[in-house]
């Protein structure tokens, strides 16, 4: 029998939090007592090119990398890398949560393209577990702005076999403990979705 394996994708634009998350989320399957792989992969990172981290956990894993097809979930910071990503995921199964924000790249700045309309319908006509998240607003009603990337760390960690207690510990050590009250208000939040 095949040990089962846990496919997470995280992508968004430098500058979000992706890395830390997927640091957290690393950390808490560790925790739990699984085998955990991970990968990044930044396109100009600091200046909000694409960021694409590969996070794969089970009992035995041998490759960090998602292969394209077999992602259970795709964790979106941003819309439009959100919808470029999808082809990772399992067709019409995976799961998708997906921050609603707009981050405009370049060339929409400088009116070469312009940003694509209905990417939500879009989402929702490939893949019927979908969850939409206000991560900035969220975070901002938690205490802080920057915590969004933990307001959607939480609301995927309902979707993942590892206990609470593993992600509350998995942020005690990752995050900053000025911020961290703020970041476990905002877990809790996205939690709850």
């Amino acid at each position: 029998m095949k040990a089962q394996i846990k496919n997470i994708l995280l992508v968004g634009v430098g500058g979000q939090g992706i890395l830390l998350a997927s640091e957290i989320l690393s950390e808490a399957a560790m925790l739990a007592g699984f085998d955990v792989k991970k990968s990044e992969i930044h396109g100009m990172s600091q200046r909000g090119g694409s960021v694409v981290s590969h996070v794969r956990y089970g009992t035995e894993v041998f490759s960090p990398i998602v292969p394209e097809g077999e992602g259970d979930i795709l964790f979106g910071f941003e819309l439009m890398e959100t919808v470029r990503s999808l082809p990772l995921l399992k067709p019409g199964i995976g799961t998708v949560v997906a921050n609603d924000l707009r981050i405009s790249p370049p060339s929409v700045l400088m009116g070469q393209e312009v940003y694509p309309e209905g990417l939500t319908e879009h989402i929702k006509t490939l893949f019927a577990d979908f969850l939409l998240v206000d991560g900035q607003k969220m975070a901002t009603d938690a205490g802080n702005v920057r915590a969004a990337n933990t307001v959607l760390l939480g609301a995927v960690s309902r979707r993942l076999d590892i206990a609470e207690e593993y992600w509350l510990k998995a942020l005690e050590k990752m995050v900053p403990a000025k911020a961290l009250e703020v970041n476990k208000r905002a877990f809790q939040m996205g939690h709850m979705l």
